[in-house]
């Protein structure tokens, strides 16, 4: 999600989560402590025709397979054509039980905020 922070329209931008005081370095460097330097710079492999490739076949955990559903549901919920990268950030939310959830509340984000400000910004996004 931090890697996408800086997308162009239609995307959440780091802008918008430091009204809400979200301080992206922060989250950035408490990320890096926890799976390495540069984790969030690395670029996926790829075949000579663009797709991504990991040589083999990635498994998830139970936390994510429940996160990916909360995020599908806030889609819905939402009315979108896609999950987005704020629908990932809710459903990251409303599982509340992970690392991800841990690194923002160890920096101080209040959920409530976050998801009322993601509410807003999805919802203007949606198509009528």
């Amino acid at each position: 999600l931090l890697g996408t922070a800086d997308c162009g329209p239609g995307e959440l931008d780091a802008d918008a989560l430091e009204t809400i005081g979200i301080d992206l370095s922060t989250i950035r460097e408490k990320v890096e402590a926890a799976f390495g330097p540069g984790a969030l710079d690395r670029e996926p492999a790829r075949t000579r025709t663009g797709r991504l490739t990991s040589g083999r076949h990635a498994s998830f955990t139970a936390r994510a397979k429940k996160v990916l559903e909360l995020s599908l549901r806030e889609a819905l919920r939402l009315k979108a054509d896609r999950i987005a990268d704020g629908h990932l950030l809710l459903g990251l939310l409303r599982e509340g039980g992970g690392l991800a959830a841990k690194v923002m509340a160890d920096a101080g984000i209040d959920f409530d905020v976050l998801r009322a400000e993601l509410d807003a910004q999805l919802t203007a996004q949606s198509p009528s």
